[in-house]
């Protein structure tokens, strides 16, 4: 198995760090293994703490309408890409703050709607990693109903969202057309091709 010898912080940012790990691989060559990370300090890296699994962020997957027949995403634009992408509405989840309240916050600033969380498995909704090659970042997922009008009266100036009420033949487009991110991709196609999009989640083992 692989070891870490030391941490090295390469960044001071607000919401992103990089750090550089002196590392040995499995067959003892030494190298450099870098990680962008949430992490303040070298510290709360979580690699430093194997039983924290807190979520960095939250992602919500929530249908809207009297029928429930529309999923609600965003269309955001995101400068890696230097274009729009479709998601799902998310974002961080504050010092102390339990994810589910960060959901229901972060709908409403995202897109004006108003959240009702279901109670689901925590197989479900708990803190899953979202890309382990270069981020130890770990994310919830919350799912519910949306309801109200859409509104960009809490939305921050730094954010450049539209937001999508999509019934399925607008979902099969975007998945076939449209740039999209993966965990939002995974949720569309259960909304696509299920006919109760959240009955995956009553199944358990």
């Amino acid at each position: 198995m692989g070891k870490i010898n030391k941490v090295n912080k390469q960044t001071t940012n607000p919401y992103l760090n990089l750090y550089d790990l002196d590392v040995v691989n499995k067959v003892g060559r030494e190298g450099h293994y870098y990680v962008a990370s949430r992490a303040k300090t070298e510290d709360d890296l979580k690699l430093s703490h194997a039983e924290n699994n807190d979520p960095d962020g939250v992602a919500i997957y929530s249908l809207y309408g009297e029928k429930k027949d529309r999923v609600v995403l965003i269309r955001q634009f995101r400068y890696p890409l230097g274009g729009y992408v479709y998601e799902l509405p998310a974002g961080l989840v504050d010092p102390g703050e339990n994810y589910h309240t960060a959901a229901i916050r972060e709908l409403k600033e995202e897109t004006g709607l108003k959240l009702e969380p279901i109670v689901v498995d925590d197989i479900y909704q708990k803190p899953y990693y979202t890309s382990v090659g270069m981020t130890d970042e770990c994310c919830g997922t919350v799912y519910g109903y949306a309801s109200g009008e859409i509104s960009k009266k809490y939305m921050e100036d730094s954010e450049e969202i539209e937001v999508v009420l999509a019934d399925r033949k607008e979902v099969a487009r975007i998945l076939k057309e449209e740039r999209v991110a993966l965990l939002c991709a995974y949720m569309m196609m259960h909304f696509l091709h299920d006919e109760e999009p959240f009955a995956f989640l009553h199944t358990t083992k």
